[in-house]
């Protein structure tokens, strides 16, 4: 895969989260489910896009990156501070935060030098390999998730909400 490629999906796939957001009343983007609302997700998505572009900084100084040292349970740590940061319950108002932060995610990729993408610069996480490519890698797929997570409690009739 390339860098055009991936940006080509990171695009489609915001797209495709956008719209389902978008599609939901007010009163279920606030509404949670399994502790977290819609609005949460989101919240946490804009804060990961950005946390992305500084966290390859450092993958290229040869650190971890700062949300994998002490991330929590599944990075709950880390996400319960991106749903005080991006606080705001107006589903446009965040929206359009969504789409700022992929915007600016998409700039970083594109100024990449493509050697860079992909490099091994000897961080790992858990023995694992992080590169810039895993780290967008792993942000497109939450998007994916986090539809189709949106899309079935749609599906259940709000009775989950």
């Amino acid at each position: 895969m390339t860098i055009k490629a991936q940006i080509a999906g990171l695009h489609a796939g915001i797209e495709a989260f956008a719209a389902c957001v978008a599609s939901l009343s007010e009163e279920l983007f606030v509404r949670k489910c399994n502790g977290w609302s819609p609005r949460d997700i989101v919240a946490h998505l804009i804060g990961w896009n950005r946390y992305i572009i500084k966290g390859s900084t450092q993958i290229k100084n040869g650190e971890l990156p700062f949300y994998d040292l002490d991330p929590g349970e599944n990075y709950s740590k880390v996400n319960a501070v991106l749903i005080r940061v991006y606080s705001s319950n107006d589903k446009q108002e965040l929206l359009k935060e969504l789409q700022d932060s992929v915007r600016e995610l998409e700039e970083f990729l594109q100024s990449l030098p493509p050697k860079e993408w992909d490099h091994d610069y000897g961080v790992r996480h858990r023995g694992v390999p992080i590169t810039i490519r895993n780290s967008v890698d792993e942000v497109i797929e939450d998007y994916a998730h986090h539809k189709e997570q949106i899309e079935n409690w749609v599906n259940r009739s709000g009775r989950a909400f």
